[in-house]
């Protein structure tokens, strides 16, 4: 056999360093190619995605910002990719397994009203899945005079589902009320994918969002109330017992009973993490106390924004106060209270609070768990209600806002309804939201129109002081003038010899304090 030269060694060295490059580019290529080509088979019409009426097409802050506002980079770090496969078909696609997005089909059961309505709150379930980071592929809707027991949709319609699912390669199906423990067990043994349910995704969507001490442990709360009735065994594993009598045939001494299941333990360690949190959650409670109680000392009347989620509260209180708070295309952005001042056209000075938004069939654990930021809307002396005028159904979100200001007991508050988003309202659709709320205001955060006019309506309705007085104030107490600007209301000044000239109104517990400058 002939000797190679040191040449030929060199030569079919690099020659097989670039078969192995090449084989190795070759296999990177095999797993983009199928990745990309799963994506081209899976269904990508979405009936509920980018079009979900929930939300709205643009919104802005209305510019500036007081250097308060959140990070809006924070919140967005973490980008999912689309048309990545859910089954691991090869270890080298494991690096994508945090990234893809969960493509969900939703389902719904209606027994009253139209089908529209129906479809809008599928549409606003879809919103709410592509707000929690789902991809949206399907809905479907059954009428029937009530939810089936077992399985929700029925059994015949539960396969159909799962043939739907099978065919658009879905992971997850969301049902659009809240699912009894043994309905949803029963739909995945037919579906054979995770099933969830409306209040499920709200929760998911609050553990986002929350960034306070206090909002955390809130969410946390209700998500631990959600799930305590939720927890499921799996065979053997949560039905074991935690103590037991001594010995293998369970006689030996002291007998000490057959001790706690591992399922009671998951239950006692719940109830004592959700006292834990409760305990934590009234601690928070003197701190709010106290800024209110020094708000209600200086006489600072104080206005709360309610509305639906996703209506605009945030953008408006940009609008008048510059807050820079969060404003994002997505339910539920702004979860924790925001309370910023302002200044009526006369000098009067009153707070505004952004409170978090409501939306249909909210979780009642999420109304307990939040009852301590609606305090802002209980204690307000002005209630402004602001409301969606793009949205198909404006009717079903006042309703739906008025009920839970009825549950934390402000139904006797002033209220101002804003229409907001009036640079998306046609003209006729202005007709029919007229009828329904007749003395209801048009506005805009985004192009400023009828903020005028909502400022304008607040000052009418914050409490306006009753007591009039005429005072002479020396030059030298300049305090006791500022003090009646800020919390009074001053009809008039003059500037004669002796000091301040001024006529003015009070609240009644200040008339002591300026009775000694009286004419």
């Amino acid at each position: 056999m002939t000797e190679r030269t040191d040449f030929e060694e060199q030569t079919a060295e690099r020659a097989g360093t670039t078969t192995t490059e090449h084989a190795t580019e070759h296999t990177v290529d095999d797993v983009v190619a199928r990745v990309l080509a799963t994506q081209q088979n899976r269904a990508t019409v979405t009936l509920f995605g980018s079009g979900a009426q929930a939300l709205q097409r643009d919104d802005t802050d209305g510019g500036g910002h007081d250097g308060e506002q959140f990070d809006r980079e924070e919140r967005a770090a973490l980008r999912r990719v689309s048309g990545l496969s859910t089954e691991l078909e090869d270890v080298t696609e494991v690096e994508y397994r945090q990234l893809r997005l969960e493509n969900v089909v939703l389902i719904g059961v209606y027994s009253q009203g139209t089908l529209q309505d129906a479809e809008n709150s599928l549409r606003e379930l879809a919103a709410l899945a592509e707000t929690a980071g789902a991809a949206v592929l399907d809905g479907l809707l059954q009428r029937r005079p009530h939810p089936d027991p077992s399985t929700y949709l029925g059994r015949g319609k539960a396969e159909e589902l799962a043939g739907v699912v099978r065919a658009l390669g879905a992971d997850t199906v969301i049902a659009d009320t809240e699912l009894a423990p043994s309905q949803r067990r029963a739909l995945e043994d037919v579906v054979k994918v995770k099933v969830i349910d409306r209040t499920a995704v709200i929760l998911d969507i609050f553990s986002q969002h929350a960034k306070s001490r206090e909002g955390k442990a809130q969410v946390e709360l209700a998500q631990l109330e959600y799930l305590l009735p939720r927890l499921r065994g799996w065979g053997e594993s949560m039905s074991r017992q935690a103590g037991g009598q001594v010995g293998g045939a369970g006689a030996g001494m002291g007998s000490r009973g057959p001790g706690e299941t591992k399922i009671e333990l998951d239950r006692r360690r719940i109830h004592t993490r959700m006292a834990k949190l409760r305990k934590q959650i009234a601690g928070f409670k003197p701190a709010r106390e106290a800024k209110r109680a020094n708000r209600n000392r200086n006489s600072v009347p104080s206005v709360a924004i309610a509305g639906y989620t996703n209506a605009g509260k945030s953008s408006l209180l940009n609008r008048v106060t510059k807050a820079g708070v969060l404003v994002e295309n997505a339910l539920f952005a702004t979860l924790d209270a925001t309370v910023r001042r302002s200044v009526t056209a006369d000098g009067r000075l009153y707070t505004l609070a952004d409170t978090v938004g409501f939306v249909r069939n909210l979780p009642h654990q999420l109304v307990e768990a939040f009852r301590s930021t609606l305090e802002e809307v209980a204690d307000s002396d002005v209630i402004l209600h602001v409301v969606d005028g793009s949205h198909p159904d404006p009717a079903s979100q006042l309703a739906t806002v008025r009920d839970v200001i009825g549950e934390v007991g402000a139904r006797d508050i002033p209220e101002i309804v804003v229409f907001n988003k009036a640079d998306l309202i046609p003209a006729d659709d202005r007709l029919v939201l007229r009828g329904l709320e007749p003395g209801a205001i048009f506005a805009s955060a985004r192009t400023g129109e009828g903020i005028d006019e909502v400022l304008a309506a607040i000052a009418r309705l914050l409490p306006d002081p009753s007591v009039e007085v005429e005072l002479v104030v020396p030059y030298d107490r300049g305090d006791l003038v500022s003090a009646l600007h800020e919390r009074g209301r001053v009809l008039s000044t003059e500037y004669v010899e002796d000091g301040t000239r001024v006529r003015a109104r009070i609240m009644p517990e200040y008339q002591s304090v300026f009775e000694p400058f009286a004419v």
